[in-house]
């Protein structure tokens, strides 16, 4: 086979793989989910054996450690969110109210701004029948859901497939490296495993790594508004923390937010002190404690290189997309690196250095 007919092999195949992708989309979903918990599951499991526990033991504990937290998550935090964010709803047409009748003035008397720009009328209009709507739109979906056995089913055995699949990759998930490994043709297979160990360095470090970071934040921010005695504390305070891996967005969305839910809620700046004050106790634990301790100073992935993957797999592939997004793009940015260097070692760059010294 000549170096075209294999380039062409290749490209073909890759095509073929990434359609593929596309048109299983929603079947691989639980798939790639129990995937990335065996991922950063792995690594614990491996620890273990190290200090002497066998393979069963170390995947029984780690797997019994994802379940306990998956279930104390959708058990204990995501129904306090969805109060507080049912709350929120509720009370949008008032923070509009008084935004109109404090803040604009305020914006408008010390900016000079066109009062145009913060007349919130139609917007309230707006909310108040998409609020109307929405008991409505909640009873329709849920007699859908219950009446449509395909759809039901769907969920109930994607639930249940996640935590069978996650066991079963997380005990064999070395064994499954070693199988892709072996089938590498002999002659690359020493630049693919140093590219794919390269790529699990990266990516490794910014999901374990920063997971624990975001979790850690939105932790710290929801208790401390919640001692400030902010209503929407955790709604605020994990929304701040799950943006925080892009570096000064999740502080200044969470000042933001939670700035405008004390002022109105308190209307005094003793409340809008303490909230700077949390937020800035998180950024001194951040950057002093929880980034150099979890994350290291190896991301390798620039913040805009992860939004821009987050936003691009999730309009080419939608939910499907959004998780493989960062894995892409680790992989992706080892290949250019990789690239450049065969680049900056080629002939072609050394002649083109030559004819321009000449």
């Amino acid at each position: 086979m000549t170096r075209d007919s294999q380039m062409w092999f290749w490209l073909v195949l890759a095509g073929l793989f990434f359609t593929l992708l596309y048109l299983l989309a929603p079947v691989l979903t639980p798939f790639l989910f129990a995937a990335l918990l065996a991922y950063l599951g792995d690594p614990l499991v491996d620890r273990m054996q190290v200090h002497g526990f066998s393979r069963t033991f170390s995947v029984l504990t780690v797997f019994l450690l994802i379940i306990v937290l998956s279930l104390l998550t959708l058990l204990i935090v995501i129904p306090l969110l969805v109060q507080q964010f049912g709350s929120l709803l509720q009370q949008l047409p008032a923070i509009l109210d008084w935004l109109h009748q404090h803040l604009a003035p305020w914006l408008q008397r010390y900016l000079d701004l066109d009062p145009a720009y913060f007349d919130l009328s139609a917007l309230r209009e707006q909310l108040m029948q998409s609020l109307s709507r929405i008991g409505g739109l909640a009873v329709e979906l849920a007699a859908a859901v219950t009446h449509s056995g395909a759809v039901l089913l769907g969920w109930l055995a994607n639930l249940l497939l996640i935590p069978v699949i996650t066991f079963y990759l997380l005990r064999d998930w070395d064994v499954l490296v070693g199988h892709i490994r072996d089938l590498l043709p002999r002659r690359i297979e020493p630049v693919v495993s140093r590219l794919v160990h390269e790529s699990d360095e990266i990516l490794g470090q910014f999901i374990r790594g920063q997971l624990l970071v975001m979790v850690a934040l939105g932790t710290v921010y929801s208790i401390g508004l919640a001692l400030v005695g902010l209503e929407f504390a955790l709604l605020i305070g994990m929304l701040a923390g799950l943006v925080s891996f892009v570096p000064y967005l999740g502080v200044i969305t969470g000042v933001l937010s939670a700035g405008l839910a004390a002022l109105f809620q308190f209307q005094d700046l003793v409340h809008l002190l303490q909230v700077l004050l949390v937020f800035s106790a998180g950024q001194l634990l951040e950057g002093m404690v929880l980034t150099p301790l979890l994350v290291g100073d190896r991301i390798g992935l620039h913040p805009v290189a992860v939004m821009f993957a987050l936003l691009a797999g999730g309009y080419l592939f939608g939910f499907f997309g959004i998780l493989l997004a960062l894995p892409a793009a680790a992989v992706i940015m080892v290949l250019l690196r990789y690239s450049h260097q065969r680049y900056l070692q080629s002939v072609y760059y050394h002649a083109g250095g030559e004819n321009g010294a000449e």
